[in-house]
C-alpha cells in the first residue's frame, strides 16, 4: 500500500484505497500528509454530506451587503476523502473539477488549488449497507486503486509490536513541498 501511495504522489495522480474498516486506511493517508510539509484536511463522507461541506460556499455579509466566499476544505495540498461512497453522487461528484482541474468553482469564480494536490480516498467494499456506488467520471479521475486485505499474520504481529511501543505516535516531515514539486517535475521528464 504505501509503494501505491508514493506513486500516487509522485505521478500527481489520485488514490483509492479499498477495503473493510479497520485496516488502517486512514491512518496510512494521514501519515503520508504527515511526512510533507503540507497542508491536510479531511472529509468524512456521511449520507448528509452537501457539496458546499466540500468545495466551499457564498456567504451573505448583512453588514456590508455583500457576499463572500468561504472556502471548503478541498482547499488543501492533501485532502482525505473518508468513506467516499457513504455519500450520494451529488456530492462525490463535487471533487470531479477538483481533481481533473484542480482548480474549485464556487459561485461566479474559479479558485486554483494548491500544488501539490492530492485527493486520498478509502471507501469501503460496495457490498456493505450504506454505500453507495462511485460514478464512472469520479473512478476516472482516481490513478490508482488499490484494494487492501488483511495483514499476514507475521505482520499483524509486527505492527501490534510497534503500535504497543509507541511507534506509530509520532510522524515528522521528512520532505517539503518544494521537493515533491521537483519530484514531480523528474518523474514527468
Amino acid at each position: 500500500m504505501l509503494e501505491r501511495l508514493l506513486i500516487g504522489l509522485l505521478g500527481d495522480g489520485h488514490i483509492l484505497l479499498e477495503g473493510v474498516p479497520g485496516l488502517a486506511k486512514t491512518l496510512a493517508i494521514n501519515t503520508l500528509a504527515k511526512a510533507v510539509k503540507g497542508s491536510f484536511s479531511r472529509i468524512q463522507f456521511t449520507p448528509d454530506l452537501l457539496p458546499a461541506d466540500v468545495i466551499g460556499t457564498m456567504i451573505y455579509n448583512m453588514k456590508e451587503n455583500d457576499f463572500s466566499i468561504k472556502k471548503g476544505p478541498i482547499f488543501a495540498n492533501f485532502v482525505l476523502a473518508d468513506e467516499i461512497n457513504r455519500a450520494p453522487a451529488k456530492v462525490q461528484s463535487a471533487l470531479l473539477e477538483a481533481m481533473q482541474e484542480h482548480q474549485v468553482t464556487i459561485g461566479d469564480s474559479s479558485f486554483k488549488l494548491p500544488e501539490p494536490f492530492l485527493v486520498l480516498a478509502t471507501q469501503n467494499p460496495i457490498e456493505q449497507e450504506g454505500t453507495y456506488p462511485l460514478p464512472e467520471a469520479q473512478v476516472d479521475r482516481f490513478m490508482l486503486k488499490t484494494v487492501i486485505d488483511y495483514p499476514k499474520l507475521d505482520d499483524e504481529q509486527i505492527i501490534m509490536r510497534n503500535n504497543l511501543s509507541g511507534n506509530f505516535d509520532q510522524v515528522n516531515p521528512v520532505v517539503s513541498i518544494e521537493q515533491i514539486t521537483r519530484a514531480r517535475a523528474s518523474v514527468k521528464e
